[in-house]
């Protein structure tokens, strides 16, 4: 999968506008397009659980009375499904990565074409995938991206991020003197409602510093959760910091789903041109994991440790922390993205390992060290857990977002968790 190209469009406009064409026959002549249904009652039957009706491979059809947009807006508050949608800012990648997902799970892009009643006249053509979940529910992810007219695909942007679950939106190369203009419409749109959508989640395919601010400025006054990742230079990045996401607001149920095995940690840095050469290669996902019952819910509820790090993933710049073993190395805990909880664990103990050895060789004592680590893009930090002896906590912080000693207070900071009656 390519990355994607960086264009100019903006938020009412994410694509090229395509005219619907006009198509007078009758409805009978959309038989061929709607083999499945017996006859138009059937077709337009009240009942249905779905948006649309299959009529063919990886191909459902909506005929309806109005514009594509409040069609649509229809569907999602009479049904109520629970999706995800990704929208694009000055790009054009979210139906890259819809093809990248689907190519991971072995499925195929689905489409949604939905058409004028009476006379079978195309509106809008939406793409999606399913992801398998272990209920047999699958999870359905949306590109916002419709072939349509200017004003429908607007229309059906605004209503799929405003109705999903989580969305997601991809951003390009938007200078930092017009990104304030380039998300105003979609300010103005959570502003003016209905926007029962309460997490949005921002992923810059360049530069991150102004895009954190922007975040902001767009959670202002609308009630929701904007949260901007680091920098995303692959696919799979884009696919951890989703998957992670939707793991947290999932927490509650117990769904989490897994980031993708072999990845790089999320937020290096990678130039474009650099992204664009590189083959496409498709992303090994994973189906989500069973959801546990209702006691197993509650016990990680109260496990200490598990609300510690879910407080910390939460901090600013937090990419990816794990508590660990000191002794095995084993992972115990792990909130975030790549790198996983395997990884931090190994490599976290090893640090720690050879930071005793110089302590003891230089006759500095025998406590576990504590240490503040900058790489190039990243800050690690190493420290003991409070009052669990032979546990420790490693931690990857973006060094875009973080500051290093305020991270290393807000950690410590955390240790009063354990203070509190029945934490220790």
């Amino acid at each position: 999968m390519t990355n994607p190209n960086i264009g100019g469009s903006t938020w009412g406009a994410t694509g090229p506008a395509v005219e619907p064409a006009a198509q007078p026959e009758a409805w009978q002549a959309t038989r061929a397009q709607t083999q499945l249904a017996r006859d138009e009652e059937d077709y337009l039957d009240s009942e249905q659980k779905d948006i649309g009706r299959p009529v063919g491979d990886n191909l459902r059809e909506l005929f309806v009375s109005c514009d594509a947009g409040p069609a649509m807006q229809q569907q999602l508050e009479h049904l109520r499904p629970e999706f995800i949608a990704i929208h694009d800012v000055a790009t054009h990648s979210s139906r890259k990565l819809l093809a990248g997902i689907a190519a991971a799970s072995k499925g195929a892009v689905q489409k949604l074409v939905i058409r004028r009643q009476g006379y079978g006249t195309p509106l809008a053509t939406l793409e999606f995938v399913e992801l398998p979940t272990a209920q047999g529910h699958p999870l359905r992810i949306y590109s916002t991206e419709a072939d349509a007219d200017t004003t429908s695909r607007h229309a059906l942007a605004r209503t799929l991020l405003a109705f999903s679950a989580l969305g997601v939106i991809l951003v390009g190369d938007v200078p930092g003197h017009s990104i304030a203009g380039t998300f105003k419409p979609l300010h103005d749109d959570m502003i003016a409602g209905p926007w029962p959508n309460r997490n949005l989640l921002l992923l810059p395919l360049s530069t991150a510093n102004a895009l954190v601010t922007q975040g902001m400025e767009l959670a202002r006054g609308t009630g929701v959760n904007v949260r901007t990742t680091p920098q995303v230079a692959r696919p799979a990045d884009a696919w951890n910091f989703i998957s992670s996401t939707w793991g947290r607001l999932r927490a509650e149920l117990g769904s989490t789903p897994r980031p993708m095995p072999g990845s790089t940690p999320a937020g290096t840095n990678h130039p474009p041109a650099e992204i664009a050469q590189r083959p496409a290669a498709p992303l090994p996902l994973r189906p989500m994991p069973a959801l546990p019952g209702k006691s197993a819910r509650d016990q990680a509820a109260r496990d200490p440790l598990s609300r510690y790090v879910h407080q910390l993933s939460e901090l600013t710049g937090m990419v990816s922390c794990c508590v660990f073993e000191v002794a095995s190395g084993r992972d115990l805990v792990h909130a975030g993205a790549s790198p996983g909880p395997v990884d931090l664990a190994e490599h976290g103990a090893e640090l720690l390992s050879a930071m005793l050895t110089v302590s003891r060789t230089l006759g500095l004592g025998h406590a576990l060290p504590e240490a503040a680590i900058t790489l190039g893009a990243h800050h690690l930090v190493l420290r003991a857990v409070p009052k669990h002896p032979g546990l420790a906590l490693h931690a990857v912080l973006d060094k875009t977002h973080a500051n290093l000693t305020l991270a290393r207070l807000q950690i410590m900071r955390m240790d009063a968790l354990f203070d509190e009656p029945g934490m220790a």
